[in-house]
């Protein structure tokens, strides 16, 4: 039960959004990023994530894997959304 509190709390904190009319800007001091292996989902993260290790891990892998490229704009993380907020939700 923890872990779905843990789990839903991350979420929130994260700022999924899988809205079409989500602003292409991120808010002051936060940054898009678009996570998913065929359908991307939209989070805004904190840009102090950028100096994280295990961020930046994540961010490495999926960059000798396939590069940032997203048409929107944002980074394009290609990993399993359970992934992504596992990993995030251990940095705040």
């Amino acid at each position: 039960m923890a872990f779905v509190r843990n789990l839903l709390g991350a979420k929130k904190i994260l700022g999924a959004t899988t809205s079409k009319r989500a602003t292409l800007a991120a808010p002051k001091g936060f940054l898009a990023v678009y996570v998913g292996e065929s359908q991307k989902k939209r989070y805004v993260v904190p840009i102090s994530y950028l100096s994280q290790p295990s961020f930046q891990a994540l961010l490495t892998k999926s960059e000798e894997e396939f590069g940032f490229d997203h048409p929107m704009g944002g980074l394009t993380i290609l990993c399993p959304e359970d992934t992504f907020i596992s990993v995030t939700s251990r940095l705040q």
